[in-house]
């Protein structure tokens, strides 16, 4: 059960991040964020650091010789 958590926040992560960055992008509406430069760079941010924990939490959980 080792490396779960960075698995759940490392996706949870990436999911976050790009639709951060997709509304910074402009392609969904209804939001502060639509159309703001800003939320693409923290989105792009918070995917490599959501694929940064998903490959911490990959390498925890793989069995050790």
């Amino acid at each position: 059960m080792k490396g779960w958590l960075p698995l759940t926040l490392g996706l949870l992560a990436v999911v976050l991040g790009a639709v951060w960055a997709v509304q910074g992008l402009g392609y969904v509406d209804g939001s502060v964020m639509t159309d703001q430069g800003i939320w693409v760079i923290v989105g792009a941010l918070l995917v490599v650091i959501g694929l940064a924990a998903l490959w911490w939490g990959m390498r925890a959980r793989r069995p050790r010789p």
